[in-house]
């Protein structure tokens, strides 16, 4: 791949085997992070886990102190007074029946997809579609709930869903290059936080192997995980 002289003079900045302390790794990504748009902050993370395993699957939610920059567009499956109550919460698109159809079409213009127990029996005809993008509601990630309302104001707040992939990796959206650095710091801090109490008990040996920060066209910088001790 050919690599542009902007990301080529990037990583001339910084020594790609080392590990940065969180401080140092964001003013890198930051100072990288020149394309002509507010480039996205993505925090990856390698887990000591085996994703084959039901066991050992990791999938939750945390509520980021400061967002991602990013507003989210919400739909919910929900009837009657809870339609209405996803409705004021701010949602942007409010169904049962005529969701489960428009998303059975083809349509997937949302990031969450949230819905009330009693709508599971619609959203399960929907697997093979919500399924591959990672948009299926699921009680563990908090994107099954009575409390509707409640649940669509998290996310609009910055509340965002991780979960391992094929590879035993989680990658998530921390923010924005425009975000000042504390904001970035607290942000990525409660995350890892999250994913540390996320450990399951049949987990063996170290269990987050590794950590590291980019933005959308910038430079990827490793992590010291010593400086997540507290987590």
């Amino acid at each position: 791949m050919i690599k542009s002289k902007r990301l080529v003079d990037a990583h001339k900045t910084f020594d790609r085997a080392k590990l940065y302390t969180l401080p140092e790794a964001v003013k890198l990504v930051k100072q990288s992070a020149k394309a002509k748009f507010d480039e996205t902050i993505e925090l990856s993370a390698k887990m000591g886990v085996d994703p084959r395993k039901a066991d050992q699957q990791i999938r939750g939610t945390v509520q980021l102190p400061h967002g991602t920059g990013k507003q989210l567009r919400v739909v919910v499956f929900a009837e009657g007074a809870l339609a209405e109550e996803a409705k004021q919460a701010g949602a942007d698109y409010v169904g049962s029946d005529d969701l489960t159809q428009k998303i059975a079409g083809g349509w997937v213009d949302f990031d969450i997809a949230l819905a009330t127990p009693d709508m599971m029996r619609n959203v399960g005809k929907l697997g093979k579609v919500l399924g591959p993008r990672g948009l299926m509601p699921n009680p563990k990630a908090g994107t099954v709930s009575a409390k509707i309302g409640e649940a669509v104001q998290e996310f609009k707040a910055g509340k965002i869903e991780y979960r391992l992939d094929k590879q035993a990796g989680i990658h998530v959206p921390v923010g924005k290059a425009s975000f000042a650095p504390n904001k970035l710091e607290e942000n990525i801090r409660s995350l890892v936080s999250a994913l540390m109490r996320a450990k399951p008990s049949t987990a063996k040996g170290q269990y987050l192997k590794g950590l590291a920060l980019s933005s959308t066209m910038g430079i990827g910088v490793k992590l010291d995980l010593s400086d997540f001790r507290d987590a």
